[in-house]
Parts: structure tokens; sequence; C-alpha cells
């Protein structure tokens, strides 16, 4: 299992303030793999409002008491309240990949009412979109680095999070092409299956019965990313969580994640990460 969290001030104690209108408290990520289940139940919930985005795999959360599960699939959000009864379970046979932030302040009811998240709302479909990731894995490092002004940009890229999941509400308010939405879902189950085999985009798509054009056009349009990108960024976050997690070599690593050249696969992972896979790797262990 791959934990990644911070949290303000490094306290684990949730809190209640209300000197500011929004205050991000704790952000972190779980990518369940090896352990067969994880549960969590706070019988009396937290003092603080928490967001948790499902990236891949699946979650099942038991609303108000009940032992009748509610599945929450890959983009989608969960949204809780202060002192709401909190039951969810992941396993790890769904491979469930999960983002979380937990924040407070004075004025956070009327904010999530702004931007189209209702009181009522707990499970809202968001999208799959690397976007939402992108931003919380910068408001974790935002939370460990604690460098000049973190409090007040942990608020903007929270902020920036609510607009997009804003943005996603607005457009399932308008009338939804089910047919797209279903073979979009489809797409993206399929990658995540299947991302370190070798895949090809026109194949797929004449599989579906698509031209390829309209495939990359309609995937465009509900991921906010391309097939191939989309593909690429779920082959390069598996591979930094083997080069966190374990010790196998750079070329199994690629291997492992759908590249058969290590060559390639260092080069790929450079461009998109920055660093070669080794530096990657040095940077984590001298990091924990």
């Amino acid at each position: 299992m791959y934990i990644n969290s911070a949290y303000l001030n490094r306290s684990l104690v949730d809190f209640k303030d209300k000197s500011r209108p929004l205050i991000v408290g704790s952000c972190g990520t779980y990518h369940l793999y090896t352990r067969p289940r994880l549960p969590t139940h706070r019988p009396r919930g937290r003092l603080d409002f928490q967001i948790l985005y499902i990236a891949s795999g699946k979650a099942h959360f038991y609303f108000d008491k009940s032992e009748t599960d509610t599945v929450v699939t890959a983009g989608q959000i969960v949204v809780y309240r202060p002192k709401e009864p909190q039951r969810y379970v992941y396993y790890g046979a769904e491979q469930t990949e999960v983002y979380w932030v937990h924040f407070t302040g004075n004025n956070v009811k009327n904010i999530l009412r702004h931007y189209g998240i209702t009181d009522s709302m707990r499970v809202i479909s968001t999208g799959a979109s690397f976007e939402y990731t992108r931003l919380f894995k910068q408001m974790i490092q935002e939370l460990q680095r604690c460098q000049s002004c973190y409090p007040e940009l942990l608020t903007l890229l929270l902020l920036e999070l609510l607009i997009q999941i804003s943005r996603q509400i607005g457009r399932e308010h308008r009338k939804k092409d089910t047919y797209l939405d279903a073979e979009m879902e489809l797409a993206i189950q399929f990658f995540n299956d299947h991302y370190h085999t070798e895949i090809s985009i026109e194949k797929y798509a004449a599989s579906r019965g698509m031209s390829v054009s309209w495939f990359i056009r309609s995937f465009r349009q509900y991921a906010h990313t391309t097939p191939m990108q989309y593909l690429v960024e779920r082959r390069m976050t598996n591979a930094q969580v083997l080069l966190e997690t374990t010790n196998y070599s750079i070329a199994e690593i690629g291997n492992l994640v759908g590249y058969d050249n290590p060559l390639y696969f260092s080069r790929i992972f450079k461009k998109q990460k920055g660093m070669s896979p080794s530096d990657y790797r040095k940077q984590s262990s001298a990091e924990s």
C-alpha cells in the first residue's frame, strides 16, 4: 500500500478554526494494492470538512448508518461535513487509489454552495482528470515543505479544486450524452486495467466501432486529456509508486508499467516528471 499525507503544523488532530474563511488542515493519498482491505470508521465524524476523490478503482461507503454500501467509482468525489458519521472501505483487489483533503473555516458552507456543492450532496461525478490529482499532490507538497505563505497557497489550491468540481457539476446539469459517458467510462476502465500492456488507441477505437478522431475528441472532452496522455500518466504514477516502495531495478519497473525498452522508459519518465527514475528514487529516499 502506498501512502503519502501531510498535516498543517504537523498535527494529526482534526480541528475547527474560524479565524479565516477557508483553511486546509491536511491532505493525502492512498493507493491500495497489497493489503486486502483498508476500513475507516468514525461514528462521530470529524470537526472539519472532507473531500475524497476516487482516482482509480472503487470504494465502498456506508451512509446514514446503512449496512448497504454505496459503491463510488473512479471519477467521483465524496463530501463529508463536520460531525457526520464516516464509514468506508477500500479493497486491495479493486486497486483503489484515493486522494483526500480536510478543511475548515468560518465560511466553508457558503464557499461550497457558491461552487455548486449543496448541503445535500454526498457523491458527485467529477470525471476522471489528472488536474484533480495534480492539485492534491501540490497540496501535499506544500504541507510537507512548509515554505513561506504556504497556508495561503493551500487555500488557493483548494479553491482551484472547487472550481474544477463546479465546472463539472455544471456540465452534469446539462443534458448528458449517456452513450458517450458509458463509452468513455469503459475506455478509462480498460486503460486502468491494461495500462502495463501494449495498447493501440486506433485498435481500441475500432473495437468499439468508433473513428480514432471521434474517440480522441470525446475522451478529451470527458477526461480533459487525450487517451495516450492518460495512459502515460497512469504508467508514470505507478512507476513512482514502485520507485518509492520497491527495490526493483529501473528496467524491471519500466517493464512492469508497460515499457520493454528501459532507455525509452527513462526518457518518458524524465519528460513527465522532470528528472530521471534513478534521481527520483534518490530524492524519495532522502525525503523519507
